[in-house]
């Protein structure tokens, strides 16, 4: 046990210097230069006198200070990009963030990721802690509806990219899905197997995806010489327990929808949760735009229309290291594909159990 005004064991004693890269190069018995390059990753160093550099590193317990480092440089980089996405826990963001930050680590640079949550605030909020640790560029999912403040929060030619939904009042980059197609084909497919009752679950309206994959919906209604019926239009549906909820109403009235469209993955899977409850998983057809982990081991296994986070997060990430090279062409927009997966849920044809119920008693 530590006795107090004991020093801990493995850390700076109080009053110690902190051992500085000259302790290193006289320690590893190399020149000064030798021990930057081996910090800073130069590969043009001699495995040999390399690890001479590491084992000394470690004896001293030698930390870099980045601080420093980035005072001395001349590009004034930090080697560090900020990615702010609207909730690293959802597995389209998760899938994003690490295909960024892979993307990243190749070019040994590091990822500060920070949750927007639908929040305008704290969109600018973490702008402004990322720009105060000089972040060298910004990916962002853009919350707000006016992005004019990030000429006056970032540093002077700090690229941006927008991903998943185009920024407003800030020219960059950026990249998208192919929200409106995607959607068009889902609700197409269920209009082909014979569903003329669609319920649309979607989420806020005023998040751009949400507009655009409604408007898909809405054409393709529209396409086949139907009429959208607003009391099957559901919007504001942010999380899983809304949408069971949203989805349990939807069959307690007596004219039930026979299939599902689902605008977003969290708003599929409490879709999937009301429909078991209800018994009703293998009579009502379901589509859901995003994939989710374990989609294809339920019964009926869910149909999607797939996004492509891991394209989407090579293009955005490619895009902002061009601009950190030295790119100053005009900023461009990316359009990803989705993808229809077809696993059993989007292809149940209109049960008769619910067509009767249409005109009689709510199930």
């Amino acid at each position: 046990m530590q006795a107090l005004g004991e020093p801990a064991s493995g850390g700076e004693q109080p009053g110690k210097a902190r051992p500085t890269m000259n302790d290193v190069a006289r320690a590893a018995g190399v020149s000064l230069k030798t021990v930057s390059r081996v910090v800073n990753g130069v590969r043009s160093v001699s495995p040999d006198l390399a690890a001479q550099v590491q084992t000394a590193i470690a004896a001293l317990n030698y930390h870099h200070d980045i601080g420093a480092s980035t005072l001395r440089r001349s590009d004034r980089r930090t080697d560090t990009i900020a990615l702010l996405l609207e909730d690293v826990g959802n597995p389209f963001s998760s899938a994003l963030h690490r295909v960024i930050e892979d993307e990243a680590r190749a070019r040994k640079m590091q990822v500060l990721t920070g949750s927007l949550d639908e929040d305008p605030q704290r969109e600018r909020e973490l702008v402004q802690t990322f720009a105060m640790r000089r972040a060298d560029g910004v990916i962002i999912a853009p919350v707000s509806a006016d992005h004019s403040y990030l000429g006056a929060e970032l540093p002077p030619g700090t690229p941006v990219v927008f991903v998943d939904r185009p920024g407003q009042g800030f020219a960059a980059d950026t990249v998208l899905t192919t929200n409106v197609t995607g959607a068009g084909e889902a609700t197409r497919h269920l209009l082909a197997h014979g569903h003329r009752s669609i319920a649309y679950l979607g989420d806020h309206f005023h998040i751009s995806t949400a507009q655009h994959r409604y408007e898909g919906y809405r054409a393709a209604v529209t396409e086949a010489g139907l009429t959208v019926d607003p009391t099957l239009v559901t919007h504001g549906l942010h999380t899983a327990a809304l949408a069971e909820t949203a989805v349990m109403s939807l069959f307690h009235r007596p004219d039930p929808p026979t299939a599902l469209f689902s605008s977003q993955n969290l708003v599929t899977i409490g879709a999937v949760r009301a429909l078991r409850r209800l018994g009703l998983h293998r009579a009502v057809a379901l589509i859901g735009f995003d994939d989710f982990p374990l989609a294809d081991l339920l019964e009926p296994a869910v149909t999607v229309v797939a996004q492509n986070p891991a394209l989407m997060g090579r293009t955005a990430a490619a895009a902002l290291f061009r601009r950190l090279d030295g790119d100053t062409g005009e900023p461009g927009t990316f359009w990803i594909p989705t993808e229809l997966i077809r696993r059993g849920s989007g292809e149940l044809p209109p049960s008769p159990q619910l067509l009767s119920g249409r005109s009689g008693q709510p199930l």
